[in-house]
């Protein structure tokens, strides 16, 4: 704000006049005799001074007289002599703090300066020599009690910015310009590099609270930090309680405001302005008023750089009187800049940027002012044709995401890659207003005419030095390149390299070494000669033949070894080196490499392991197996001859399960009873393996057990039932039972979920009716439905398990009807009939099968 008015206004006028300060503010004070204008605070004597030095270069006489004729004027108009000063002054900046107060018939009273005579030239910026007519109406009241306006405040606050340093500006701007927007506090901070602020001035906070703030590192994230990385505005109704900030405890945890500092385009520090109580965002008025405070705080906390002001955009290079001379290094220089003289000890291509700026004082562009001996337009034009040019149109792509500002950047001096939208521009712009380097380790720059190929690639730094701008870049050949991509290659395997020079002792490592060693960079390299010092006891041995191959018997060699590192980690490493001889044969080095492999042996240790568990578990599975199925067919083997039970002839098959693996609990059953009757069963164990087998043995020797008794099948189901939940780990099975009364040719039968029996009639197969049966084991106790058929003469009777039609978990009639049509009428022969059916069988579940046929003689 300050420069600009000294821009707009005449010499001796407003802050044009801050440099005749000294000469006319001692006059004025020596004219004034009242005891009022000896007892003005400094802010106030400084704003009088101004206004004094004013009417002297409108002509009013020397400085004394100048001083009366304001203090006449303030009497005739009734108005203190600080306000009438701020009137001139005002009137005389032609600035846009105009724009900041509030208009006449808002709650202020008319000043001189919006009536006619005298004033009314001050309006314009003219002050007129001596008063054309009559005075201006006083204002009602005795002098010196109207409130202090808008005007007198905002002015009163900008004079004491202007000659006091950054604690009385302070001051005065919470005294006469925030307090009244109800501020409670305001604190001053200037920017330090890499983000840190010092607190430079404050108001309204305690000596303890400005104490504790008095530095603050970056990183911290204040709404200041935040203000002037963003370089904008910020506002926050209530401080976020997890953003730090000073006057946290002050009373002042209310609304606060951070607006940025800037002069010259720089951005130098900040202004955080805090309240007591919660507010919402302002108006735009008062947020111009703000901003106007802001460049006041810069202002106060200092000039531009050594090397001058930034030139202003005027138009064209030759306006702007930058435009070369002659095509040399230099762009109209008249006078040694400091950012030269660095370029020029450069060995990289190095070229000066200066600022540009609109009428505004914003940041338009850069022009190339400078380049060193070095520098190589990437383009491949001359240097004649890039100095004195602006860098937007120099070098075009650097205003978008490709070209030189293309990729990720840090700032700080930390390396990093330029990223997409990070333009040349905006790097250099932002080192400008910061202050803080940038370097990138692999940004894209231009590709000349004509190139094939991906563009080229350099690392570029940027530093401000004054008020300018150093870039510098060094382009990765191919060699670089390769160079680079290979420390990638060793970084992501874990692989490092040395070379021992065996006639100086000297020993060279690349910094993948110091990683895997656990060293620090600054640590000396370990010889092949000591390499045992940092290895495992067992492998001390091994290292030393490792070495001797080496040395002596001048041959490569190669050796896997645990590394014991000072930080206590063990780590597995293997070691490739050769032997370098020179003509003769003599050894003058040893050249290898090491590579971690830590990962790799644990994932081997945990896979041996992994397989030492599974063989150890096969082999018990296999044996598990094995017995089952020796359990099984030792109770049940695969065929047996026919049995004739009185008359009634029965013919058995089994069908084991092809996997053994699979080997399951299918069990039959029959007997001849004491009773004179013949005990037919088929049973299903749920599950495979052992405990398959055991559990089908306990249900066929209980249910043989049982059957002593004389009870019929609904009844022997029932107690079966009892026995799998109580007496059984968790089995359950599918039964179906027959009794056959061989002198009334009854059969009896009962069902637990099994398919049921097949009664071949007259060549004819039918199913018999299911009766109502749960299977056994799945509760305590159940009841089973009975029922009976009497069998003819030549009948047959047909027992199975669902092994003998069941397709991939699916049971149902339609598979037991294919397989009776596939297999055609019954044989003659029963053992033919029952080989026919398993043989015809298309169960596809390799599950194991049992069948039992009974022929009614």
């Amino acid at each position: 704000m300050s420069e600009r008015h000294g821009a707009g206004a005449p010499p001796g006028t407003a802050h044009g006049a801050q440099g005749n300060v000294t000469a006319y503010g001692n006059g004025a004070s020596a004219g004034r005799t009242t005891a009022e204008a000896a007892g003005r605070p400094a802010d106030a004597r400084t704003l009088i001074a101004l206004a004094t030095g004013i009417l002297v270069a409108r002509g009013h006489g020397g400085p004394a007289e100048a001083a009366r004729h304001l203090e006449r004027l303030a009497e005739t108009a009734r108005l203190p002599l600080l306000e009438l000063a701020a009137d001139i002054v005002h009137g005389a900046a032609a600035d846009t703090a105009a724009d900041l107060l509030p208009h006449a018939g808002r709650g202020e009273q008319p000043r001189p300066s919006e009536t006619s005579g005298e004033t009314s030239g001050e309006t314009s910026g003219e002050i007129p020599g001596p008063l054309p007519g009559p005075l201006p109406t006083p204002l009602p009241g005795p002098v010196g009690t109207a409130p202090p306006t808008p005007v007198r405040r905002l002015r009163t606050a900008e004079a004491g910015a202007l000659v006091s340093d950054a604690q009385s500006a302070a001051e005065s701007m919470l005294t006469h310009a925030l307090a009244p927007l109800g501020a409670a506090a305001v604190a001053v901070w200037a920017a330090c590099p890499g983000g840190a602020l010092t607190l430079a001035g404050h108001a309204g906070f305690s000596d303890r609270e400005a104490g504790q703030w008095h530095y603050v590192p970056p990183g911290v994230g204040t709404l200041a930090q935040q203000a002037l990385a963003e370089n904008r505005f910020l506002w926050r109704p209530a401080p976020p309680p997890d953003v730090p900030g000073i006057g946290r405890g002050d009373g002042t945890d209310g609304a606060r405001a951070a607006v940025p500092a800037a002069t010259g385009g720089r951005v130098i520090g900040a202004m955080e302005v805090c309240w007591q109580d919660p507010l919402p965002r302002p108006g735009g008025p008062t947020q111009r008023q703000l901003r106007a405070l802001g460049e006041l705080c810069a202002h106060t906390l200092g000039a531009p750089g050594p090397s001058g002001p930034a030139e202003k955009e005027t138009g064209s290079p030759g306006a702007a009187g930058t435009e070369p001379a002659t095509a040399g290094t230099k762009a109209g220089a008249v006078r040694p800049d400091p950012a030269e003289s660095f370029a020029d000890a450069l060995r990289d291509p190095a070229m000066v940027l200066r600022p540009l700026q609109d009428p505004e004082g914003n940041l338009t562009d850069f022009r190339i002012t400078y380049v060193n001996d070095h520098f190589a337009d990437p383009v491949g034009r001359p240097r004649s044709a890039v100095l004195g040019g602006r860098l937007l149109e120099t070098y075009p792509p650097a205003a978008g995401d490709q070209g030189p500002g293309a990729g990720h950047g840090e700032r700080g001096g930390h390396g990093g890659h330029a990223g997409p939208g990070e333009g040349l521009f905006e790097h250099a712009r932002r080192v400008h207003a910061t202050g803080d380097p940038f370097r990138a380790a692999d940004m894209v720059l231009p590709a000349p005419p004509g190139r094939t190929g991906p563009p080229p690639v350099a690392s570029v730094g940027m530093a401000g030095l004054g008020d300018s701008v150093l870039v510098t870049w060094s382009a990765q050949d191919e060699t670089t390149r390769l160079s680079a991509l290979l420390q990638h290659a060793q970084r992501l395997g874990r692989i490092g390299g040395f070379e021992e020079n065996t006639g100086t002792g000297e020993v060279v490592w690349n910094s993948q070494m110091y990683a895997l060693f656990g060293l620090p960079p600054t640590a000396a390299p370990v010889p092949l000669e000591r390499l045992h010092h940092y290895v495992h006891p067992d492998d001390v041995v091994a290292v030393g033949r490792f070495v001797r191959a080496l040395l002596h018997h001048r041959r490569p060699a190669s050796l896997g070894l645990r590394l014991q590192r000072a930080d206590a980690v063990i780590r597995h490493i293997r070691i490739v080196a050769e032997p370098v001889t020179d003509a003769t044969g003599t050894l003058i080095a040893v050249r290898g490499a090491c590579q971690d492999v830590s990962e790799q042996h644990w994932t081997e240790v945990a896979l041996a392991a992994t397989r030492d568990q599974l063989a150890d578990s096969e082999e018990r599975a296999a044996e598990r197996n094995r017995l089952a199925l020796q359990l099984q067919q030792a109770i049940m083997p695969p065929a047996t001859a026919p049995i004739d039970a009185f008359g009634l002839r029965i013919a058995v098959r089994y069908r084991p399960a092809e996997e053994e693996h699979l080997v399951g609990g299918d069990w039959y059953d029959a007997v001849a009873l004491p009773a004179k009757r013949v005990l037919l069963v088929v049973g299903d164990i749920a599950g495979h393996g052992i405990d398959a087998a055991t559990g089908m043995v306990v249900l066929r020797n209980a249910l043989r057990g049982l059957a002593v008794t004389g009870a019929g099948p609904a009844e022997l189901l029932g107690w079966l039932n009892a026995v799998t939940h109580h007496l059984t780990d968790n089995v359950t099975a599918t039964v179906v039972c027959g009794m056959y009364d061989p002198v009334s040719r009854e059969l009896r039968w009962a069902r637990a979920g099994h398919p049921p029996p097949v009664l071949f009639r007259a060549g004819s197969p039918t199913t018999l009716p299911l009766p109502q049966g749960i299977l056994l084991g799945a509760v305590p106790s159940a009841r089973y439905e009975e029922h009976r058929i009497v069998l003819d003469p030549g009948d047959r009777l047909l027992m199975y398990t669902d092994g003998l039609v069941e397709r991939r978990g699916v049971f149902d009639e339609s598979s037991l009807r294919q397989l009776l049509q596939a297999a055609g009428p019954p044989l003659p022969d029963l053992d033919d009939h029952l080989d026919r059916l398993l043989a015809m069988s298309r169960s596809d579940t390799d599950d194991d099968t049992c069948l039992i046929g009974i022929q009614v003689p």
